[in-house]
């Protein structure tokens, strides 16, 4: 193992100790995270009542929405609020000194984040499955197809805000695109209403652009909505947008950080 790894693995877990001991406030974020998929589950399990809607019983809708809950989870990035502090506060100049990338402080943080919030949130959402009864019907190919969906959907919902958290090395209010993302994927993802139940249009939108594949196409694959077809489609989206982001990083990040130098930052 090289060094940058196992000083990333060292930063991970220093970073995780320092929010153990400040566990009940994230808990309650973790929990305000919780409130819109529950709601919508309960509309949306009420609006198919004894029949269907949209093709899916009321057990699959809150076997979808508590799948949700568990990818909204893991896949949301809240670090990428506090890079444009970093940069406007002047704390990047610190992280410029040290022998790691920047970017490793900010995945030591939300990786550590995630540990914290699943020993909250997991729990909950086993407590409410055995409550609630979901419909479930797992197959070889959703598990297998569902971590490597998670992960890229995690992988692209980081880099995407994280590249949208780069603006403000030239605008004080970058972080209002982050809001809108988080409202494209509130509309699109799959958080409003699964994506079998939007109006055309907004289906369309959903399927063409990177949201649902940051959210709601892992919980589709799990919950077994999609077909071969569809699943290579959804995979070919997820890694296509996953370049483009990674590309987009790269330059705002290079182009960023000559920006911050040259000011004096």
């Amino acid at each position: 193992m090289n060094t940058n790894h196992q000083g990333g693995l060292a930063l991970i877990r220093a970073t995780w100790l320092s929010w153990m001991q400040h566990r009940s406030f994230f808990f309650i974020l973790a929990f305000g995270w919780m409130i819109q998929p529950l709601i919508f589950m309960f509309v949306w399990a009420t609006a198919a009542g004894d029949s269907t809607i949209g093709g899916l019983t009321r057990g699959e809708i809150v076997a979808y929405y508590l799948t949700l809950i568990l990818v909204n989870q893991i896949t949301y990035s809240q670090t990428n609020w506090t890079v444009g502090d970093l940069i406007r506060g002047g704390d990047m100049n610190r992280l410029l000194l040290l022998p790691l990338s920047p970017l490793y402080n900010t995945l030591a943080s939300e990786l550590a984040g995630k540990v914290v919030y699943l020993t909250f949130v997991l729990p909950i959402t086993v407590g409410l499955a055995l409550l609630l009864k979901p419909e479930f019907h797992l197959t070889a190919v959703s598990l297998l197809a569902f971590l490597p969906a998670l992960l890229f959907a995690w992988l692209l919902r980081f880099l995407w805000g994280y590249w949208l958290a780069l603006l403000a090395f030239w605008a004080a209010r970058a972080d209002a695109l982050l809001a809108v993302q988080d409202a494209l994927v509130f509309l699109l993802a799959g958080q409003a209403a699964p994506t079998l139940l939007l109006p055309p249009a907004l289906r369309l939108a959903a399927v063409i652009l990177p949201f649902r594949y940051m959210v709601g196409f892992p919980a589709e694959v799990l919950t077994g909505q999609l077909n071969s077809a569809q699943l290579t489609v959804g995979f070919a989206a997820q890694l296509g947008w996953l370049a483009v982001t990674i590309l987009l990083y790269q330059v705002m990040w290079r182009r960023g950080v000559r920006q911050y130098t040259a000011v004096g930052g």
